[in-house]
């Protein structure tokens, strides 16, 4: 059953959508077990305002702060358990911050009162924790929102930028129109950058209230998104712009927003935004069920531009003082949006960590394998120069590995490394179960094995901060061998040519980038309309009822 035949039947509320949504949730659950991608982004938002998620006490003292820390290794220790690999921090809350500003004053989250410090840094403890455990961390800054008109974040703001500052009903804004709001928020950003090692910059609410009176204008949004992104790539190029847009573009052919959509209702142009270069992440707060979420989802991956989506899921929508969702949807949501190639996240943290219905524990199975975060491409995709002299000690406890002679790059960034294993000599790192270390930073790792087992073989690269992965070097001097595609698949640029071979039975053709990510998918057909893609390498496969996969070759796209 095609994705796109589906959303046919729903939209016709055909006798045999019941019979044919089974079918199709068994083919999808069948191909997320199967075939759990190398490179998807698995993320959660942790949210500090008021403590939701995260501290659950005041660090009145010492003890206090022992208590936070222990608190947040504990619950990043769980999420490293189901794979998740990027942790969004909320860093600015309601003009408020979770780190020493001299901009803003701190959230009273931490310490208990508003501008009071809590003793120790937590955002940079946070840092720390993540990159220890493999993880990347990004700074979530709410932009708009500064909290109620006589709450500390929004009195000092008034204070000090009074002409900035919006007042609706009791809340307080960031005047999007305001020339200076775009400066202010970006001096917040390039303040976080400079100063701490994130991997990301995540602009939440980057939009008008919902309760704006007037017209609103998309280039008054674009222009704080605009100056964010100057600041930040002028220090480090690598750190990842993101944004939390509303979870539906606009009104697509077939299915409409119902008036709630980020284009149209909050002057976000989000996917403007990736296609002009200003964000590398998108993350649509995609908080709906049924056909208010599945053609949407589709929409914001075709109209990525090569760039990371990540479906925001609304997980909190378990918990029976929610919508009471039976996990079910949750579960249709993650295998849906895994076909497509989307990563997924979790609002929010506390929702997957109490395990409501059970979601927690169906990631351990849904998530098994850790995954890479996709590479930036677009910005660099040279890899680097792989490690030399990998080293294996064997002891009755298991392996210890080291390794050297990568070459950290001229940048100013550093390497990371994966480290790969399996009983089987020659070491496939194309598969995600080979998996077992990711982003780490020492140059050696002890591996528990038992001795009595098959011994392990090992394979190790070197990983920049853009994403890109260097050619391994493998404990044994037999490495695995390469298949060198010479012919490539026919095409005009605009028009490709399948190959008939082996897709009798092929429900869909996916065509994916060179790190396996599919990019666009497309009924079983002789051509493909292959027009909207960039000139580039890509990989065809096919993609059959049972979840299998077959490659059917390779093709390039060069245009006069």
């Amino acid at each position: 059953m095609r994705i796109d035949n589906y959303l046919y039947l729903c939209s016709q509320n055909d006798k045999k959508l019941k019979r044919y949504t089974l079918f199709l949730l068994f083919s999808l659950w069948l191909t997320a077990v199967l075939a759990q991608p190398k490179y998807e982004v698995r993320a959660v938002w942790l949210t500090t305002l008021g403590g939701l998620d995260w501290p659950k006490n005041y660090a009145h003292d010492g003890m206090g702060i022992q208590q936070q820390k222990e608190d947040l290794c504990r619950m990043l220790d769980q999420l490293k358990t189901i794979n998740v690999n990027t942790v969004l921090f909320q860093t600015r809350v309601r003009a408020t911050s979770a780190y020493p500003s001299d901009i803003e004053p701190w959230e009273g989250s931490f310490s208990g009162v508003s501008g009071k410090t809590p003793g120790y840094d937590p955002l940079q403890f946070a840092i720390e924790e993540c990159h220890r455990r493999g993880m990347e961390i990004h700074a979530w800054v709410v932009a708009i929102p500064i909290g109620k008109w006589n709450t500390a974040g929004c009195k000092w703001v008034r204070k000090w930028y009074p002409s900035l500052v919006k007042r609706i009903g009791e809340e307080g804004y960031m005047n999007p129109e305001a020339y200076g709001t775009a400066d202010y928020i970006a001096n917040i950003c390039e303040d976080i950058t400079t100063r701490y090692d994130i991997d990301g910059i995540h602009l939440d609410y980057i939009r008008y209230p919902e309760t704006w009176r007037g017209s609103k204008s998309h280039e008054n949004i674009t222009r704080i998104v605009r100056r964010v992104n100057e600041r930040v790539k002028m220090h480090k190029p690598w750190v990842k712009m993101s944004c939390s847009p509303i979870g539906k573009s606009g009104n697509l052919s077939r299915y409409r927003s119902g008036g709630w959509d980020a284009y149209n209702r909050v002057a976000q142009d989000a996917q403007g935004w990736l296609r002009d270069g200003l964000m590398d992440q998108l993350y649509p707060m995609m908080y709906f069920s049924g056909n208010n979420f599945y053609p949407f989802a589709i929409d914001w991956q075709e109209q990525s531009h090569g760039r990371t989506i990540i479906s925001g899921l609304g997980t909190y929508m378990l918990h029976p003082h929610e919508r009471n969702w039976p996990l079910a949807e949750v579960k249709r949501q993650l295998s849906v949006t895994r076909q497509l190639g989307i990563g997924h996240c979790h609002f929010r943290t506390k929702f997957l960590l109490d395990n409501v219905k059970g979601i927690y524990n169906y990631m351990l199975q849904n998530d098994c394998h850790p995954a890479l975060i996709p590479p930036m491409t677009w910005a660099q995709s040279i890899a680097p120069i792989a490690p030399t002299r990998l080293n294996i000690e064997r002891t009755q406890r298991g392996d210890n590995l080291s390794w050297s002679g990568a070459i950290d790059r001229s940048d100013g960034s550093y390497l990371l490394y994966n480290v790969y294993a399996s009983t089987e000599e020659q070491v496939d790192i194309t598969r995600a179960e080979n998996l077992i270390a990711t982003r780490q930073r020492a140059s050696q790792l002890s591996i528990r094995h038992n001795s009595s087992q098959r011994p392990l073989h090992y394979a190790v690269t070197a990983l920049d901060r853009y994403g890109n992965e260097s050619q391994p070097i493998y404990s044994s001097t037999k490495a695995p061998a390469v298949v060198v595609q010479t012919e490539l698949l026919p095409n005009n640029g605009h028009l490709l040519a399948v190959p008939q071979r082996n897709l009798f039975d092929a429900d869909l053709l996916l065509v994916c980038d060179l790190q396996g990510r599919t990019i666009k998918t497309f009924t079983n057909r002789s051509q493909l309309n292959i027009g909207q893609l960039p000139e580039g390498m890509y990989l065809l496969k096919s993609l059959n009822k049972k979840g299998y996969t077959h490659r059917l070759g390779y093709f390039s796209i060069k245009r006069k």
